[in-house]
């Protein structure tokens, strides 16, 4: 019996070591995907930034350390402090500064904000332009202070420019008040410690006892607020999820819409986006690892196809729907645009002949193709951007034809006519010159001719798919591709654009 009982009792204890185990090892994983983040927020983004916080703490029990102020303020305060993972500026100037000091990553619109003058429900002093401010000497006028917050800063931009600011802060200064935050600025209206004060609209849409006036000269300009994630995070892939959390239109942003605020269109919340990239195999080598580098910091899945554009065009029309296309020419963008948003032609490509190393056959000219003997490699003129380019360059110089009957291979792909140079299979190739340089062999066993003939090039656009839901993270993702142009540039591209900020 006591063998028994011996017995069972270890067991248990087997049991109880197995479970404290796995125990374990789930709370590794929960403590590493619920580490807190500290996030800078503008003082007028607190009501709707309060709500959208509980509930992404509610559904991913991560904890967020909100820090409140002016956008200024909040900046200084991160630049001494080179620590955090978020920061909501109530205005992009804000976040154009903070990367110049190298403080933000990326960043992604949130909403867009109109200054105005905010006074009393009813307008008791019937306030209705800038130069009341001026006219009525009675008025207590309050600001915000430039140097603090962005609300502060636009007005005295504006204010300066329509030769207002002199007067009204002598105004301000003499028996109105300078506020650091637009928060403080609308609590100083609600409590009539002033009669009126220049704010933010869906700031003082949040106050039922303030009412709102448009004027011009603040109208003419809508501010946007951006969330930019800080290069100071220690862990991007919970800051990013945050981020797209915050600033989806169907989670963040109806916070943000239901408080009054003029939102952007953003993309559809996914826990873990999937994204579907078609390249043309020309451009493997230049974007694939900007691609895995980006699908590893924002915490996203990529599946990519790189093939011949002909083929990518096929795969389209036949039900394929990327979510992103970087076609090898424009002409092969040309034919699929209807899907498509507006295309950015990002780089440029040489179209080249490659030779054994030496030349052994003197090729010197596309002419030199034609000779009786000479064994030519092109491009499938259907099924890649690379020999429908080469066929039109052919025909165009009255050479088609001619070295048509020299041809004795023809593929979809650049690199595997290389390889065919390499293996003594051909005597000439006609390929991009990014083909020739991205081969790890080719600089020993070959060598570039260039073509004088013609224009031999090829532009590459970018492209996302119309009503697709992840624009904004699409859009991030190019700029990551193309912020890399030294891979480009290694592999002989030439530059032609990025998308902008």
């Amino acid at each position: 019996m006591n063998k028994a009982i011996y017995i069972f009792g270890g067991f248990i204890v087997v049991m109880l070591v197995a479970v404290g185990f796995l125990f374990t090892d789930n709370q590794a994983e929960d403590g590493e995907a619920t580490q807190g983040l500290d996030f800078y927020c503008a003082a007028g983004m607190k009501l709707p930034v309060e709500a959208v916080v509980k509930d992404y703490e509610r559904e991913f029990g991560v904890k967020i350390n909100i820090i409140y102020g002016g956008s200024g303020t909040l900046l200084n305060n991160l630049e001494v402090a080179q620590k955090g993972d978020l920061y909501l500026a109530a205005d992009f100037s804000y976040i154009t500064i903070a990367r110049e000091k190298g403080l933000v990553a990326e960043a992604i619109p949130v909403n867009q904000l109109r200054a105005g003058l905010a006074v009393a429900k009813g307008n008791p002093h019937k306030v209705k332009s800038l130069q009341d401010l001026i006219d009525n000497p009675k008025l207590k006028i309050g600001l915000a202070n430039p140097d603090a917050a962005s609300i502060g800063k636009f007005t005295k931009n504006v204010l300066s420019k329509h030769k207002f600011w002199d007067a009204i802060e002598k105004r301000v200064k003499a028996d109105g008040v300078f506020t650091g935050t637009v928060n403080e600025l609308t609590n100083n209206l609600k409590l009539s410690s002033i009669d009126v004060g220049i704010v933010w609209d869906a700031v003082a849409a949040q106050y039922p006892e303030l009412e709102f006036i448009h004027v011009p000269e603040f109208d003419s300009k809508a501010k946007n607020t951006t969330i930019g994630i800080l290069k100071s995070t220690e862990n991007s892939v919970r800051t990013l999820h945050f981020a797209r959390y915050l600033s989806a239109k169907d989670k963040g942003l109806i916070h943000f819409k239901n408080m009054g605020f003029s939102i952007v269109d953003g993309d559809k919340w996914a826990n873990k986006p999937e994204i579907n990239f078609f390249g043309g195999g020309m451009l493997r080598p230049a974007v694939e690892q900007s691609i895995r580098e980006f699908e590893q910091r924002e915490g996203v899945s990529i599946s990519t196809t790189f093939n011949g554009c002909g083929i990518l065009v096929s795969q389209m029309n036949a039900g394929a729907k990327p979510d992103a296309y970087f076609a090898c020419d424009t002409e092969f963008m040309d034919l699929v645009q209807d899907r498509f948003g507006p295309a950015t032609d990002v780089t440029k490509n040489d179209i080249v002949i490659a030779v054994a190393k030496g030349n052994p056959k003197g090729i010197k000219t596309l002419s030199d193709l034609t000779k009786p003997g000479m064994k030519v490699g092109l491009g499938h003129p259907d099924k890649s951007a690379l020999g429908y380019l080469t066929k039109q360059m052919l025909v165009k110089v009255g050479l088609h034809d001619k070295i048509k009957k020299n041809v004795t291979v023809d593929s979809p792909t650049g690199d595997f006519l290389v390889n065919k140079i390499n293996l003594h299979s051909v005597d000439a190739v006609i390929i991009y010159r990014s083909n020739f340089q991205a081969s790890p062999t080719a600089a020993e066993e070959c060598e570039m001719v260039l073509i004088t003939e013609t224009d031999a090039t090829a532009v590459q656009p970018y492209a996302f798919a119309k009503n697709n839901e992840h624009k904004e993270l699409l859009t991030r993702l190019m700029k990551h591709i193309t912020q890399n142009q030294k891979r480009f540039l290694k592999l002989g591209f030439h530059w032609q654009g990025a998308l902008n900020e």
